[in-house]
Formats: C-alpha cells, structure tokens, sequence
C-alpha cells in the first residue's frame, strides 16, 4: 500500500476531499518526523509508540574492498506497535490464511 492508497481510503471513510487529507497526513508525518528529529517520543494509544534509539559507534568492513572502517554513533527511528494492534493482526491473517 502506497500512501496515496492511504490518503484514498482516509478520503473514502472521512468524507473529506483527497487534497484536504493529503494535507492531513502530510501535517501529521511532518509533525512525527520533527518530534524524532528532536528526540521526541511519540505515543498513540492503542497503536504503537515513535522514539529515536541510538546505534553505538561500532567497526565495519566495506563489502566491496575489505577494509575495515569505523561506523560513528547513529541515531534511527524506532516503532514499537502496541499489544492491541498486533493481536489484531495476528487474528487476521490467521483468519485469512485459513480460508
């Protein structure tokens, strides 16, 4: 799925125009992209929680020549879906892998 299969969906169910809930989803992702830029945690109640976690500096090899390099500390955002939203899809799927 694609996001404008997304912004399609959200129209469909909203009653909203497509341009006016791509401007919403566009508000809504730029909103999460700046609150992990700024080490931010994000937490939507029964869907999941956005953080940053930190990548300890660590030694690497370049596959193409072999030589060994150093990775500095890396900073990658992270989502943790909650306990609600992956039993549903558990069901799910398991209901649909059984037809």
């Amino acid at each position: 799925m694609t996001k404008s299969d997304v912004i399609d969906r959200v129209a469909e169910g909203t009653g909203l125009t497509k341009l006016e809930t791509e401007a919403v989803i566009n508000g809504f992702l730029k909103t999460i992209v700046d609150a992990l830029a700024e080490s931010d945690s994000i937490e939507l109640r029964g869907f999941g929680t956005f953080r940053v976690k930190e990548r300890a500096p660590r030694t690497g090899r370049n596959p193409k020549t072999g030589k060994i390099v150093e990775i500095d500390v890396q900073y990658v955002p992270h989502f943790k879906m909650s306990r609600e939203v992956r039993k549903h899809i558990d069901e799910m799927i398991k209901t649909l892998n059984k037809e």
